[in-house]
């Protein structure tokens, strides 16, 4: 596995990493592993989906259960409305 080191860290932001780690009663450094897994998360399940595809992936737990349409390609097309 690897490892870097984050320098300059405000205080501030180390105080609330240290809060939040221990209400999930873990480490400080856990929680940050665990941070930076989720936040690279998505680029991952989102890399090569149309923009259909990740909103009906998104939206899944909340019944959204239609099929979207693909657009790839093409443009904004312009709407007549009939008076």
């Amino acid at each position: 596995m690897g490892q870097f080191t984050v320098r300059n860290i405000e205080d501030d932001v180390k105080a609330r990493l240290k809060r939040r780690a221990a209400s999930h009663g873990i480490s400080m450094e856990a929680e940050v592993r665990e941070i930076l897994r989720n936040a690279v998360k998505d680029d991952d399940l989102s890399a090569g989906m149309g923009l259909g595809t990740r909103i009906v992936a998104r939206f899944a737990g909340a019944g959204l259960n239609e099929p979207l349409l693909e657009l790839k390609g093409q443009g904004p097309q312009a709407i007549t409305l009939e008076t």
